[in-house]
């Protein structure tokens, strides 16, 4: 009785399917896996492999900004590094941001 023709017509039409809007949902998932996901992985993977390839000798970087010479690597996760003459820290490996120089290994 009081209903406007507007509202009587938009009653009856029904949204787009669950199946139509499944290939806009994937091409959105794709984009984010390309562009966020996957370059993360990509770089996470990176600093692992560097972490792991530290040695005595190399001078690094920690993530709080502190930079020094590793004069111990030990088993546990650790590696000692000395950042002053004489001035020795403990510092945990995944800290270790970047490694600005590296040594050659011993023969």
């Amino acid at each position: 009785m009081f209903v406007t023709p507007a509202y009587a017509q938009a009653a009856g039409a029904a949204g787009p399917s669950l199946l139509a809007q499944l290939p806009f949902f994937i091409a959105i998932f794709a984009i984010f896996y390309f562009l966020l996901i996957r370059p993360q992985q990509k770089k996470l993977k990176e600093h692992q492999a560097m972490v792991e390839a530290v040695r005595r000798g190399d001078q690094i970087v920690t993530q709080g900004g502190m930079v020094g010479k590793i004069t111990k690597v030990r088993d546990d996760g650790e590696v000692e590094v000395e950042i002053a003459n004489g001035v020795n820290v403990r510092v945990i490996k995944s800290t270790i941001q970047t490694v600005r120089s590296k040594t050659e290994p011993a023969s």
